[in-house]
């Protein structure tokens, strides 16, 4: 399917690794422009070097913290005009109310809930001034399931849910669209790493991990790409009735 997406410039934050890579990855299958923002530039430039080797489009990347709003503005600035924005940065600790203390609580949201905001904020400025533009939040199913061993990130993506929801649902009157996804458990380096661990602790050997997922709806968790083919999807003309939602991809889970 052509998504009509060709000659599209978009921006992912998060995007050397993981989802934010296997975004880029599709949206540059599509034909799109992408520019990738993470804080490793190392990383950056090799996840642009693998899309570039794969794909004729301009592929930039910029490396940034973007915890602060002046960082945010930074990118912005250093970005230009964009056709798709793709916030996705930020990694909220796991523990209880008692475990995550002030100072881990804040920088994460920083990171992820405020660094979504505030980049929502400066991007959606300027798509309004041109009458075009989509924005889509990776944010998390822990939004809507409320683990209490997870409270920093439900709370944070709750949030996060209903910022997507209130925005998306003016955006029309703009000639925008806003919209979320919620992954489940997506088979990152990340939960690689995490399950590896695990299967170290219970089982003496850490490449049974995959025996840790056969729980899982499908029996496996999520990949990257099948996360990067809904945000191409929802960023497209495809999907252009859509806003002010979140679409939950956790298998039925």
């Amino acid at each position: 399917m052509d998504l009509k997406l060709a000659g599209k410039t978009a921006l992912i934050t998060g995007g050397s690794k993981g989802i934010g890579r296997a975004t880029g990855e599709v949206l540059a299958g599509e034909g799109c422009n992408v520019i990738l923002v993470a804080r490793e530039q190392g990383m950056l430039d090799e996840a642009a070097a693998a899309i570039r080797a794969r794909h004729q489009v301009n592929v930039r990347t910029i490396a940034a913290d973007l915890s602060s709003d002046a960082a945010v503005r930074r990118v912005a600035d250093e970005a230009g005009a964009l056709d798709i924005l793709v916030n996705n940065a930020g990694a909220i600790p796991p523990g209880d109310v008692l475990s995550v203390d002030d100072t881990r609580w804040r920088q994460a949201w920083d990171l992820k809930v405020f660094g979504y905001i505030s980049f929502c904020r400066v991007i959606y400025a300027q798509m309004k001034a041109r009458k075009a533009g989509v924005i889509i939040n990776v944010i998390g199913a822990a939004g809507e399931k409320f683990p209490t061993n997870y409270i920093a990130g439900a709370a944070g993506n709750a949030s996060l849910m209903a910022f997507t929801r209130a925005l998306g649902k003016g955006a029309p009157a703009d000639g925008l669209r806003v919209v979320a996804i919620n992954p489940g458990p997506v088979e990152t380096d990340r939960l690689v790493m995490l399950r590896r661990a695990e299967a170290q602790e219970k089982f003496g050997d850490p490449d049974r991990w995959r025996e840790l997922t056969s729980n899982m709806p499908f029996g496996r968790a999520a990949t990257p790409a099948e996360i990067g083919n809904a945000v191409a999807f929802l960023a497209s003309p495809m999907s252009g009735y859509t806003t002010g939602t979140v679409l939950t991809i956790d298998g039925g889970g």
